[in-house]
């Protein structure tokens, strides 16, 4: 019902029901609301795995050098340093893109790009950038 000529009223009927601590939206038809499951970037995902692992077998001495692992891998040198700077991200932003919480524009590409060392400039540095308002 229309109270003026630029306001509309919706009423939609639904009930809130408490269970297990936690709050539930029933629709009238009796079905619950449940809120869309995060969408996981795989290709992040596989990139932080393949940092992580490039990470491990350059502590441990399999490999050497960087172009040691490149070729072992089949990937330029640059890619390798590239995607081992992805080890330095704050363990708060690993989590949210494991999880599938990093923002939408917080792509490998762009974790590609020179970002700070410290976490704490980082968390700075994506929220400048408007990344990183669901990786808390």
């Amino acid at each position: 019902m229309m109270e003026d000529d630029r306001t509309v009223t919706v009423r939609i009927p639904l009930v809130f029901k408490k269970h297990g601590g936690r709050k539930t939206v029933i629709f009238p038809d009796g079905h619950a609301w449940e809120p869309p499951s995060p969408l996981v970037d795989r290709a992040l995902v596989r990139a932080l795995a393949r940092a992580f692992r490039w990470h491990r077998l350059l502590d441990e001495g399999v490999f050497g050098t960087f172009n040691e692992l490149a070729k072992a891998e089949h990937v330029s040198q640059s890619y390798v340093s590239r995607l081992l700077r992805l080890t330095l991200l704050a363990p708060a932003t690993v989590e949210a893109i494991l999880d599938g919480r990093q923002q939408p524009a917080l792509t490998l590409a762009r974790l590609c790009v020179p970002f700070p060392e410290e976490w704490s400039r980082q968390k700075e540095h994506f929220e400048r950038d408007g990344l990183s308002s669901r990786m808390t």
